[in-house]
């Protein structure tokens, strides 16, 4: 019985440890996404100081650094959900082009729609 219960609480904990590092491992992607935007956003930020060609407001980061970290979760969760590597590929180029594509459409408005403010 006390074997039994020895090899029962072993396994148990290297469970445990199992899950914490992956948990560490999530935490740490998490955290990268939250720097790669805060970096991004930097890029116009420093931009602004040095050139007056560069115009970004308030609701530009506000918008530009939703799209960025809303790209960011939602790979994220490709990364949790998705176990076949075609189809996560498949899920990161399409979240890539939809990013892309309303940037470009919020820049410039390519497509002429509202979203640019024609």
């Amino acid at each position: 019985m006390a074997l039994w219960y020895t090899l029962s609480t072993t396994e148990n904990n290297q469970n445990l440890i199992l899950k914490t590092k992956d948990m560490i491992t999530q935490n740490k992607r998490l955290v990268g996404i939250l720097l790669s935007v805060a970096i991004i956003l930097l890029v116009p930020f420093i931009a602004m100081q040095f050139s007056e060609e560069v115009k970004w407001e308030l609701s530009d980061f506000i918008v530009a650094g939703v799209l960025l970290l809303g790209t960011g979760l939602v790979c994220e969760l490709v990364i949790r959900n998705v176990k076949k590597k075609e189809i996560r590929i498949a899920l990161y180029i399409a979240i890539i082009a939809i990013l892309l594509l309303l940037w470009a459409e919020l820049a410039v408005g390519v497509f002429g729609t509202p979203l640019a403010g024609n």
